[in-house]
């Protein structure tokens, strides 16, 4: 069975002006010039009277080796958006307006294949792998981890920063 260590839990609040869509599209973005394959794996939409409620998570991995593997999962959680003009550079523009919450959920896998589990000697030999030949590969990779969670929350903290000063 592969082996997962949650590294890393970030959170992002931002309550304004911005554009849903876009800041969807600027993340998914982000994840795809990194080298992420990004799965939705929920997308719930609530409209009542003129505002949305918006859910999303998405499960991002990064296929680094045979034997390591990282996950980066983001649950975004949107709250009262309403559609706003906003003027953008002397132009008329439409945004959103409203809550947003994003959680990050930053995670290392050893061995995601389990090509290791096949016996208990395999297991013997890949703790022995984990503890004697590698540990410096673990803590590199582990820095990557926790680098990509926090260049993704101060990416998208910038941009709605920008967005809302408009």
């Amino acid at each position: 069975m592969a082996e997962k260590n949650i590294l890393l839990k970030e959170t992002l609040e931002h309550n304004g002006i911005f554009s849903f869509s876009e800041l969807y599209e600027y993340a998914y973005k982000w994840f795809k010039e990194e080298s992420y394959g990004v799965i939705e794996e929920k997308y719930k939409e609530k409209v009542s009277g003129n505002a949305r409620d918006i859910e999303f998570e998405w499960k991002c991995t990064k296929q680094v080796s045979d034997y390591f593997k990282m996950e980066i999962g983001v649950k975004t959680e949107s709250t009262g958006l309403t559609d706003v003009e906003a003027e953008v550079e002397g132009k008329k523009k439409k945004m959103n307006k409203g809550r947003i919450r994003i959680d990050f959920k930053g995670t290392l896998v050893r061995d995601p294949e389990s090509k290791w589990d096949v016996s208990p000697f395999y297991r013997f030999l890949r703790d022995l792998y984990n503890k004697y030949v590698i540990p410096s590969t673990v803590d590199t990779q582990e820095d990557n981890v926790k680098k990509d969670v926090k260049d993704v929350k101060e990416t998208l903290k910038a941009f709605l920063e920008l967005q809302g000063r408009r």
